[in-house]
């Protein structure tokens, strides 16, 4: 079996927000983005709900009214 760690090879993957190919390795503090500038991007579209799932809300997701806190 070999390893995934094998020397020489660089293993180049998009960042997820601007798609700039980067080296994925521990030594990069912001993977799997190339940036703190795109990391922060993504975060941000986190924050402000700009991401979503599409899956249809079934009655079961639903908090019921007897059960308040």
């Amino acid at each position: 079996m070999q390893s995934l760690n094998r020397p020489g090879k660089k293993r180049l993957v998009a960042c997820p927000q601007c798609k700039t190919m980067i080296e994925y390795n521990p030594d990069n503090p912001f993977r799997p983005f190339c940036s703190e500038r795109c990391r922060l991007m993504d975060l941000g579209q986190w924050a402000s709900e700009s991401y979503t799932i599409a899956v249809p809300v079934q009655p079961d997701d639903l908090l019921d009214d007897s059960s308040e806190c």
